[in-house]
């Protein structure tokens, strides 16, 4: 609407509308000074929601990459848990098994000294065996006598030897035995604690995996979250590109009427030039390299294909914007896609109606009616509108039609 009144004065007005014209210019340029503030946060929460959705997007594949880690570890704790479990049970096995000998062997043992106690009893119930055996030998009265009482002297001594050397074996295999307890016992410690401290890397482990797993339910949410909201951000800047587009045809129709209108003053006088531009018709608009060339190309916000109608130079925010030609200003207003627009009718060159559009300027420093000489200062780079950074996306339109700047140069 605002573009539709800034065309109305550029092509003229009776004198007793101007007043009127002027009220409502007012009133649309308060209230899309009221709306700029949501035109560019809209635009910035669309690349906002678009930066959240890819970074939702990138975590959410480490996060799933964490959480299969972390199952990953706690499988094979588990596994190694069983195994611990099994290592503890045949220790546990091996103690019950020792602890069983341990008792037998004292069993053994005692059964032992008891005996030797009964041999030893029975033996010195009769007196003390050395005398015996040497009473004996002396009321020999033979040599066969000699011998055999010699004999039964061996026997009742070596009788109570045995019963002492079993004893004492008895005791060394219990000494044995309970060293083979003692380790045992060891070895049930030593695998219950390695089991305890399994239980606790268990339940560490088991921790980050459940922290993976909200970790993935939690970015699954923030993805959807994001989507959500990029749709609702390029819904709302969908409806600005419509605007937008309303405003480019006007700007376009009045370009072609003004070019058809400046071909026909130069037939009539008789100033016709060759349809095709010569080098030199326009100056660079702005001391800064071309970032962006003039053609089709992906659409940096929407990713569609289309025309990328002008050509973009860099320079940084604030780099003064030049008047490419002499002309008139016939157009300045806020754009939501190409924040703020200047249009500058330069009239015929090289046969063709020229005119050159300045866009996402921080600010300019005409006016509609303007009269610029070339090189003229019209205003400062800016990153209004859906701009990603300061630049000057400079559009040549000739006779209405966007083409490609760099043959003007």
């Amino acid at each position: 609407m605002a573009a539709a009144l800034v065309v109305a004065m550029a092509l003229g007005v009776p004198a007793a509308h101007a007043d009127d014209l002027k009220d409502k210019k007012h009133q649309v340029e308060k209230q899309i000074k009221g709306a700029r503030e949501d035109l560019d946060a809209s635009s910035s929460q669309l690349r906002k929601a678009v930066a959240r959705l890819e970074s939702a997007h990138q975590q959410l594949d480490v996060a799933k990459t964490r959480l299969a880690t972390a199952r990953g570890k706690v499988e094979v704790a588990r596994q190694r848990d069983e195994e611990m479990q099994a290592e503890l049970a045949q220790a546990e096995a091996d103690l019950a098994q020792a602890e069983a000998a341990l008792q037998q062997g004292q069993a053994d043992r005692d059964a032992q000294r008891e005996k030797v106690a009964s041999t030893v009893a029975d033996m010195y119930s009769e007196g003390d065996p050395d005398l015996i055996a040497f009473s004996s030998l002396l009321d020999a009265v033979s040599t066969e006598d000699l011998t055999r009482r010699s004999g039964v002297r061996d026997v009742i001594v070596g009788q109570e030897a045995r019963a002492y050397d079993q004893l004492k074996a008895a005791e060394v295999l219990l000494e044995v035995t309970e060293e083979q307890v003692a380790d045992a016992r060891d070895d049930v410690a030593d695998q219950r604690e390695a089991a305890a401290e399994h239980l606790q890397l268990m339940q560490q482990l088991e921790t980050e995996q459940q922290a993976a797993k909200d970790s993935v339910v939690a970015l699954v949410i923030e993805r959807r979250d994001a989507r959500a909201d990029a749709r609702k951000a390029r819904a709302k800047d969908l409806v600005k590109l419509k605007k937008h587009l309303k405003q480019q045809d006007r700007i376009e129709a009045l370009l072609r009427k003004r070019a058809a209108a400046a071909r026909a003053r130069a037939r009539a006088q008789a100033r016709a030039q060759a349809n095709a531009p010569s080098t030199g018709l326009l100056i660079h608009p702005v001391d800064g390299y071309v970032t962006s060339p003039f053609g089709y190309r992906e659409h940096p916000i929407y990713h569609y294909w289309g025309l990328h109608d002008g050509v973009d130079f860099g320079g940084g925010c604030g780099t003064p914007l030049h008047a490419a030609a002499p002309g008139k200003v016939i157009a300045s207003y806020w754009s939501a896609v190409y924040g703020n627009r200047l249009v500058v009718d330069h009239g015929l060159l090289g046969g063709k109606g020229v005119a050159t559009i300045y866009n996402h300027a921080s600010s300019y420093t005409v006016s509609v009616g303007d009269h610029v000489d070339e090189g003229q200062v019209l205003g400062y780079e800016g990153d209004t509108g859906w701009s990603t950074g300061c630049h000057l996306h400079f559009t040549v339109m000739a006779n209405g039609v966007a083409v490609d700047p760099m043959p003007y140069f």
